[in-house]
């Protein structure tokens, strides 16, 4: 984002409706106070109204009685606690139901998404049902080309190579069984908490998010992607890339794929294949925004 566009940012008045930011964690000690330092200063310098919701996934480690600790001094921090671990999944569906303001999103515990654009995005809720962060190809002369701009890509999305190739796998698979033309499926998303409340989410693992999107898009509700990069994780152990991880995931979508998805990709036919709105793209925004997001343009070509 250009320079002056940040200080258009800066010089907007803190964001007028009541947000929720969501987080959920397991064995997380080593992130979890810089985390919070973190995410309450940008909410601080963000919004008027907020709280931060984090589900201790079952943790054996110090992560409980670190947020506990913290909550005791910082009364918008919820903590929820689940008896053991029950993986992304169902720890974000408890966060999701757990919120209490008009707007929720999520970040990662070792601050994975490059969120610095917090308030435009938030911004951008007002003109679109839900705002959906996408990892932006790295620009080379090569990465104009649909099927080498992938390969690009691949290692702006994780900490690992291997990661990053289950990563790009899982997408495509979601994408092709799914009919969805989502840019990214697993990066922060912005929704109207009554909408992310009313989605009968199932999942079980990290293909929760990618199932909240596909049903929001059979209810044809507008959707833009906006670019949020990847940042490396610098503390604490990453626990997406493991193989019992990625199989259960792999399951998982296979499983939702087989009870409802089919069916809905050809029910839900022309919503699912209607155009998602990009930042880069003219989209019917009023002039304040389309003079604040200029600077993001360069992010998606």
């Amino acid at each position: 984002m250009q320079p002056d566009s940040v200080q258009q940012a800066d010089a907007l008045p803190k964001f007028d409706r009541p947000i929720s930011m969501l987080a959920w964690g397991f064995n997380e000690e080593e992130s979890l106070k810089s985390f919070f330092d973190r995410a309450f200063a940008l909410l601080n310098a963000t919004a008027e109204n907020f709280e931060l919701v984090f589900i201790n996934d079952g943790s054996t480690d110090r992560t409980g009685a670190i947020a506990d600790a913290y909550a005791l001094h910082e009364p918008r921090l919820r903590v929820l606690h689940n008896e053991r671990n029950l993986n992304v999944g169902i720890s974000s569906w408890r966060a999701i139901k757990a919120a209490r303001n008009e707007i929720l999103f999520w970040q990662t515990v070792d601050w994975s998404y490059d969120i610095r654009n917090l308030r435009i995005f938030l911004e951008l809720t007002k003109h679109f049902d839900i705002v959906q962060g996408v990892r932006p190809v790295p620009i080379r002369l090569l990465s104009y080309i649909p099927v080498l701009r992938s390969i690009y890509r691949v290692r702006s999305r994780s900490d690992s190579l291997r990661q990053a190739i289950v990563s790009l796998a899982n997408y495509y698979i979601i994408r092709v069984l799914f009919g969805v033309r989502f840019h990214d499926m697993q990066n922060v998303t912005f929704y109207p908490t009554r909408v992310a409340q009313s989605l009968d989410l199932q999942s079980t693992t990290a293909f929760a998010n990618p199932e909240g999107l596909i049903k929001a898009k059979a209810r044809g509700l507008e959707i833009i992607e906006v670019p949020i990069g990847f940042l490396p994780r610098e503390a604490g152990e990453s626990k997406g890339g493991r193989i019992d991880f990625v199989i259960r995931s792999a399951i998982d979508v296979l499983r939702h794929w087989l009870k409802w998805g089919w069916r809905l990709r050809l029910s839900k036919r022309a919503e699912i294949a209607k155009p998602i709105y990009r930042v880069a793209e003219p989209v019917f925004l009023d002039e304040q925004i389309i003079h604040l997001t200029a600077g993001l343009f360069k992010e998606f070509r």
